[in-house]
């Protein structure tokens, strides 16, 4: 059992430790080569720019706009893998490539967007409706930490803030709404409620409160079986 939750962590820390390792990989081939890779992002309703549906969350403006990004993309990955293992690829798909998309379709169309917020803000908003979806303890204080921790980012989603993508903002929190909605009912196992010994027990079956026979048995019947009792 203790291997069995050492190898799902280790799975689980595994898809996003590879997912940051590629982002400083290209974002370092950037800084080593002068080669800019923004072109590559999404540039909305443009048929060039519809590339940066796949190749936009992996490219980065500077380092700092990498390192800020790094920390939660990586723990809101683990998250979902590690705890909503059932719907985690394809929820993570769902939100990389559908926020992607609404970026291509309704962002402003004069600049490129490029970054892995708009998946952040779509797992922030996974986790922390899922917990309102699906109201078991575990999603619930999810939810809660999440929140905690993250709550501040909403700010982000504001339009007219200079130099940000505040459209991947907003349609990756929607996407993950969505997203948290429609696998609301992939419950894990170890969300299920405990079912307690008495609840397995089949019920006795209701015993009548009088002998049946007594309304069966004939007077002549009941009359013999006194002067029986008297012998």
């Amino acid at each position: 059992m203790l291997q069995e939750k050492a190898k799902h962590l280790y799975n689980s820390l595994l898809l996003p430790g590879i997912m940051v390792a590629v982002l400083w990989l290209i974002h370092s081939l950037q800084w080593l080569t002068g080669i800019r890779l923004s072109s590559w992002g999404v540039l909305p309703r443009d048929a060039d720019g519809i590339w940066g549906i796949l190749f936009s969350p992996l490219l980065h403006s500077d380092w700092g706009h990498l390192l800020s990004n790094t920390p939660p993309l990586f723990v809101l990955s683990a998250i979902i893998f590690y705890f909503y293992r059932k719907v985690a690829i394809p929820a993570y798909l769902m939100i990389y490539g559908m926020t992607g998309l609404a970026v291509w379709l309704f962002g402003r169309g004069y600049t490129y967007h490029i970054g892995a917020s708009g998946v952040i803000y779509g797992l922030v908003a996974f986790v922390f409706w899922s917990g309102m979806f699906r109201r078991n303890i575990r999603s619930i204080a999810l939810a809660l930490i999440v929140a905690f921790y993250y709550g501040s980012m909403m700010m982000g989603i504001l339009p007219g803030q200079e130099g940000i993508s505040w459209e991947s903002h907003l349609y990756g929190a929607l996407i993950g709404i969505f997203v948290a909605y429609w696998f609301k009912e992939k419950i894990e196992e170890d969300e299920r409620p405990n079912e307690y010994s008495w609840q397995k027990e089949s019920e006795l079956p209701e015993a009548p409160f009088l002998d049946p026979d007594t309304f069966e048995k004939t007077k002549s019947e009941r009359e013999k079986e006194k002067l029986w009792r008297r012998f």
